[in-house]
């Protein structure tokens, strides 16, 4: 590989992992992401990945787990060849969508109501802001269910399956 083409696919590893750090995963969880985005072959050995990063084991170890416990990439073993390897699940980002965004709308959601309990006692002025909050992320709960129902349809229909 050349050297530019190299120093594009660092800076997009790089790019990778500061953009899923706002995210709130740790930016080394985002660099293994992005490593894995762009590896060919897609599933990466522990060695490649520390090499590639240029990390140590212990953090590519440590974020491969985590990567694996909330469910981003799996972990795999290939015939005849000794060691694990690591790859992303067919259905990442639809598992991380759900996994962050679910979560966070019915928190925000519950957080609206808990205030308007505080107002209760309050006019109508006041309760609404917390009023359009909690309508918001409640509208929010109910149609993203189905919104992923809709990628996935369209998915397998690109997808050919």
């Amino acid at each position: 590989m050349d050297d530019k083409r190299q120093a594009e696919e660092q800076k997009f590893v790089e790019e990778v992992g500061i953009v899923l750090e706002q995210t709130g995963l740790p930016r080394m969880a985002g660099r293994i992401l992005g490593r894995l985005l762009i590896s060919d072959p897609p599933h990466q050995s522990m060695k490649q990945l520390v090499t590639d990063l240029m990390a140590s084991k212990g953090s590519v170890s440590t974020m491969t787990r985590l990567l694996i416990q909330i469910g981003l990439i799996e972990r795999l073993s290939l015939p005849g060849v000794r060691g694990d390897y690591f790859r992303l699940r067919p259905d990442a980002w639809q598992h991380m969508i759900r996994r962050g965004l679910e979560d966070e709308i019915r928190m925000v959601r519950q957080l609206a109501e808990r205030g308007l309990e505080l107002l209760a006692d309050k006019t109508p002025l006041a309760r609404k802001w917390l009023e359009e909050m909690r309508d918001v992320y409640a509208f929010l709960e109910r149609e993203f269910p189905t919104l992923l129902q809709r990628w996935e349809e369209e998915h397998k229909r690109k997808s050919g399956r």
